[in-house]
């Protein structure tokens, strides 16, 4: 029987020589990522109170992508660990192990794909739709996505519907709360690509099922909210342009009508130089998320539902990536100026300063909020290994401490070192 299997071994031998070095579909690739980080937070997130001692702490990624990839199917799961130094006892017997991603995608040719699972979902400057990757869990979606792409043009449409567990009987009530924030989703996107401008567009259309029943009864009701608009870059010569715009309608979770939008331009000036040589680049933005002041029959606070808001609202993270006082819902206007320094191909850093204000006129208050300085540096030390560091301060008003909390005149700075190791340890075709 050995002498069989060993015959019928070589016999295969052969094929499986052709296979590889002629055909090599398939693809398996593994990568592992540890990204420890350490803060100091004294007025992060929230503004601390006067008296209020610094809090500190080391958090932790540890995440085992897989991913198999052929001509008409690609497939990747991944799975992780996250939490803070010292959390887990050293005999840890019950774990917390979760699965962040799960998807597959069904290519059918011509530019036409389904990609369904548990999945990020990342769309132009991720305003709207981020993958929060800041966040030591990230930002992910359960939803089925059906897309065409060919050079110049790429629609998506993304279907979600959500549930908390499997049921038989009782309707479709939908706990939001420790789960997805919204029951369902259907969401458009278009973008075009010029083949002879540097001129990009996207077109985005989003509708929201949020559930407002009887959490008591399990009595399902459904309001949507709409949210629709664009994004435009544009690069000429050493100058980068971008814009956006958004509008909301429709009714929110608290059964209010909304009539709110955002705004916002950035534009970007590169010193011509060789790519050898340090670089710099100015970047001036202005951001406006309308607020809502009450004394109108529609709610008109803008609402930036699950984008990366760390990205642009401040490092601090004081708006949208953390609430305001309950009550208040003012909006921001956000003026930034920064500076991008590349010292080399292994070495930059960033330098911005923002002063943020409200949208909306509070009574009794004055518009202005406060001012935030952020310096962040990165390095490649080596290949798949990246040291980052930043620090911040915020010097914020009395209106700051009534819409945040805290007290302005309290030093508010926020300090983090952080290590991202992320390389790919297998890749194998044949």
């Amino acid at each position: 029987m050995k002498t069989t299997y060993w015959a019928m071994l070589l016999m295969l031998l052969p094929s499986m020589a052709y296979t590889q070095t002629t055909e090599k579909e398939n693809e398996f690739s593994m990568s592992i990522q540890i990204r420890p980080r350490a803060e100091y937070r004294n007025g992060a997130l929230v503004p601390r109170n006067e008296g209020e001692e610094p809090a500190g702490f080391i958090n932790n990624r540890a995440r085992l992508s897989m991913e198999y990839k052929r001509s008409d199917l690609q497939m990747k799961i991944s799975a992780q660990h996250v939490g803070v130094w010292g959390q887990d006892p050293q005999i840890d017997k019950s774990g917390r192990f979760i699965m962040n991603e799960a998807w597959a995608k069904l290519n059918f040719g011509e530019g036409f794909f389904a990609k369904l699972g548990r999945q990020s979902l990342v769309y132009d400057d991720e305003r709207i739709l981020g993958g929060l990757d800041w966040n030591i869990a990230g930002r992910y979606h359960d939803a089925l996505k059906l897309g065409y792409a060919n050079p110049n043009n790429q629609l998506h449409l993304i279907l979600a519907f959500n549930q908390n567990d499997e049921t038989k009987i009782g309707g479709t009530y939908y706990q939001q709360n420790g789960a997805q924030p919204y029951k369902n989703m259907q969401t458009f996107w278009y973008h075009y690509f010029s083949s002879y401008t540097s001129f990009d567009a996207s077109l985005l259309f989003m509708n929201l099922g949020m559930e407002t029943g009887d959490a008591a009864t399990k009595e399902s009701h459904t309001r949507y909210l709409q949210t629709m608009g664009t994004y435009i870059t544009c690069k000429i010569n050493v100058w980068d342009v971008i814009g956006a715009f958004y509008y909301q309608t429709g009714k929110n979770q608290n059964v209010q009508k909304v009539s709110a939008f955002m705004a916002s331009l950035q534009v970007a000036y590169a010193f011509a130089s060789s790519s050898l040589e340090p670089t710099w680049t100015i970047v001036a933005s202005a951001d406006y998320l309308s607020g809502n002041s009450g004394g109108s029959d529609k709610y008109k606070a803008f609402n930036p539902l699950y984008g990366t808001h760390h990205k642009f609202y401040g490092a601090m993270d004081y708006f949208y990536a953390s609430d305001f006082v309950s009550g208040y819902a003012p909006g921001l206007f956000d003026k930034r100026l920064g500076i991008r320094f590349r010292a080399s191909d292994k070495v930059d850093m960033d330098l911005n300063y923002h002063h943020f204000s409200t949208a909306a006129k509070l009574s009794g208050l004055k518009k202005a909020l406060g001012s935030e300085m952020d310096y962040q540096i990165n390095w490649s030390v080596m290949k798949d290994v990246k040291l980052s560091a930043g620090y911040s301060i915020m010097r914020g008003t009395e209106t700051m401490d009534v819409v945040k909390g805290g007290n302005h005149k309290s030093w508010q700075d926020w300090g983090w070192v952080s290590v991202n190791i992320n390389p790919r340890v297998l890749f194998v075709k044949w």
